[in-house]
């Protein structure tokens, strides 16, 4: 995911993955599975996503448990929203990306207007 270190976007696919708050020691036991990780480590890594907004806490007697600010959905929409912004000519950008789309792409953007222009 844009703007996620690579630690970062495995912690967060834990964090997007459960239907509850994760403490440190639930990612941990995802994350160890496959790759071995130090507590602190995913501590630090959680802290820091706290800090950039990419998940909130609440602490539940001496452990914070983490759950997403947003979807995984809304937080790719808000990394292609700041990619375009980046690009210095968004409007070319996304008529480039509309042009090239697929009939599906197309289907689904066409829905997307219809839904925003209902409201």
């Amino acid at each position: 995911m844009h703007g996620l270190g690579e630690l970062e976007a495995v912690v967060m696919d834990v964090v997007w993955g459960s239907a509850e708050p994760q403490s440190v020691r639930d990612v941990l036991a995802e994350i160890t599975a496959t790759r071995p990780l130090a507590y602190t480590t995913v501590m630090t890594v959680l802290d820091n996503l706290h800090r950039k907004s990419w998940v909130t806490r609440e602490r539940q007697g001496r452990a914070y448990f983490y759950s997403p600010s947003a979807t995984r959905e809304e937080a790719a929409a808000r990394a292609l929203r700041e990619l375009l912004a980046s690009t210095g000519d968004p409007d070319g950008v996304l008529l480039h990306f509309v042009r090239s789309a697929s009939e599906g792409e197309s289907a689904l953007l066409r829905r997307g207007l219809e839904e925003r222009t209902d409201r």
